[in-house]
């Protein structure tokens, strides 16, 4: 693992970087965005992938296989041609990864006021953006799911491990449903001016503590507490 001063200098580089994505969509500056969307991912990869005694290699490994396909569906989504169903796809994908990490070492685990909560969340806003969704209807069902199941899994971790690590993969997962909750209302459902600050703050911040969650946030912790 990298020492503490640098991680925390890759973080908030992390912060800095998704910061000036942000910015970039409001201000529409696409060549701005296309360098500093990935980068950003790029930045979290390189917390994520670090060798920690924290987690086993294999949560690493899957976790960081899930980062990957998230940084394929941000190039993806930003693309000017349309590559949406293919960006769904791949996040998809990345939401499965997060599961297989979250249940490798924990089990699959119960949390049933998790899952209450995610589903009559999930399950309001797909009733509400149902009749606009048309051919998109059976895709985004199964994305949902995927995406309901991995915050329920984050969180049964979390209640199995009780580590601060499971605590931010918890967290992290949760933001990720905030941010895609609201990317489909923006799409699918009222478009609103402040979509890029909503939907891309929740979800770099929660691909953050998702990598963070390999180890390198416990160690982190652990140094500004001494």
């Amino acid at each position: 693992m990298l020492p503490e001063p640098v991680n925390a200098a890759l973080c908030l580089l992390v912060l800095g970087s998704a910061a000036a994505t942000i910015a970039a969509q409001l201000a529409e500056r696409r060549r701005v965005e296309y360098v500093c969307k990935p980068l950003t991912m790029l930045l979290i990869l390189a917390l994520a992938a670090q060798p920690s005694v924290a987690t086993s290699p294999a949560y690493r490994a899957t976790l960081c296989a899930g980062l990957v396909f998230s940084l394929l569906g941000d190039v993806l989504l930003m693309l000017p041609s349309n590559r949406f169903v293919q960006g769904l796809a791949s996040f998809l994908v990345a939401h499965l990864l997060y599961i297989a990490a979250f249940v490798r070492d924990a089990g699959f685990g119960a949390a049933p006021l998790a899952l209450a909560v995610l589903v009559l969340a999930a399950g309001g806003l797909t009733a509400a953006l149902w009749p606009r969704l048309g051919r998109m209807r059976a895709p985004v069902a199964v994305y949902v799911a995927a995406i309901v199941t991995m915050a329920w899994q984050g969180s049964a971790r979390w209640e199995s491990v009780g580590q601060l690590g499971s605590l931010l993969a918890c967290l992290g997962a949760w933001l990720f449903v905030a941010s895609d909750a609201a990317l489909a209302w923006n799409r699918f459902g009222r478009p609103f001016a402040a979509s890029p600050l909503v939907v891309l703050s929740t979800y770099f911040v929660g691909q953050l503590l998702l990598a963070l969650s390999t180890g390198v946030g416990e160690a982190l912790v652990d140094r500004a507490l001494r």
